[in-house]
């Protein structure tokens, strides 16, 4: 394992792999509600063809694979990726990324397979609101997903709520109240004006208004957390046995410090979420293409990773929508 950094000194150690398009939810924030233009079959990157890339990318230095989608677990047989994942000497921390509305009949499996950590989104704690967020979805079904991963072994489990101005914005103080009663793990993530958001309307609370209205809980402290590659910072509450994370993407954006390449579901590697630059990786696959190939891609798709995103200079993003590359 060599190590990898691109051109600014960034160390990269990090792949997000989405494994589908498809979702079982119409998220207000990331999908218009007739949904997008799905992905063929074939089109999409096998188990195998996945492994091959992220065995390639271990090899160079990768050592952190997080699963994404659209929603991961409508894919069949994902335990059977996490195997082959976890297979690789070389990656140390297989997670995933859900709307958990699935987990409570594969947690188990999954953990069994190999995978060690859960990121579940949860934007409310209201039924109704829940069910107008999703346009679709049961909010019981997210809150069991919660508790089956937590019974699995699956720790700790992150509780990803986008927070959206005049939609759920009053229920920051809900949130941080249950890393005081049940223990969790709560990341506040501001909203972004993304393709697939068909509100047109700026929803963005910012972090330090977040902090604000949990005043009242008592004051803050920061806290370092022992697991976990992403941006957010932490605080514990008074008492608490959970923590509060915070996702700043627009007012103090963490795009310095990013340490990630992404691979979509049809084999295109993408240096940057929020950049529609992409090497498609799928072509070398499947003409049968050396590992030595997909190496300089990987390492070419470092290497052209941009120092950071517009969207912080009032700019929209109008790319691909996140439920296309694993946002």
């Amino acid at each position: 394992m060599t190590g990898l950094s691109d051109s600014f000194q960034r160390p990269i150690n990090y792949l997000r792999i989405s494994v589908t398009d498809r979702c079982n939810l119409r998220c207000i924030y990331c999908m218009p509600a007739e949904g997008v233009d799905l992905m063929s079959h074939n089109d999409i990157l096998s188990y195998e063809e996945i492994f091959t890339v992220a065995k390639a990318a271990a090899e160079l230095g990768i050592n952190k694979v997080r699963l994404t989608g659209g929603e991961p677990l409508v894919r069949a047989g994902l335990p059977e990726l996490v195997r082959l994942l976890a297979g690789i000497d070389t990656i140390d921390d297989i997670s995933l990324t859900t709307n958990g509305t699935l987990l409570t009949h594969h947690a188990a499996e999954l953990k069994e397979a190999g995978l060690r950590r859960v990121n579940i989104s949860l934007d409310t704690l209201k039924p109704d609101r829940f069910q107008r967020i999703t346009r679709s979805g049961n909010l019981e079904d997210t809150l069991q997903g919660i508790e089956a991963t937590r019974t699995a072994g699956l720790n700790p489990v992150k509780i990803n709520a986008v927070v959206m101005a005049g939609i759920n914005d009053d229920e920051i103080p809900d949130f941080a109240a249950r890393t005081l009663s049940d223990g969790w793990h709560v990341r506040f993530i501001e909203h972004m004006p993304v393709n697939g958001d068909e509100s047109g309307v700026s929803r963005l609370v910012s972090v330090r208004e977040m902090k604000h209205r949990l005043d009242p809980l008592g004051k803050m402290e920061p806290y370092k957390v022992d697991v976990g590659n992403g941006p957010a910072r932490y605080f514990r509450l008074p008492d608490a046995t959970g923590t509060i994370g915070f996702i700043t993407p627009i007012t103090e954006h963490f795009c310095y410090h990013c340490n990630r390449l992404r691979l979509t579901a049809d084999g295109k590697l993408r240096p940057c979420l929020l950049s529609e630059d992409e090497i498609d990786l799928r072509e070398s696959l499947r003409r049968g293409a050396p590992v030595a190939e997909l190496k300089n891609l990987i390492e070419e798709a470092i290497a052209r990773k941009p120092l950071g995103h517009k969207l912080d200079e009032g700019g929209k993003h109008r790319g691909r929508p996140f439920s296309q590359v694993g946002g």
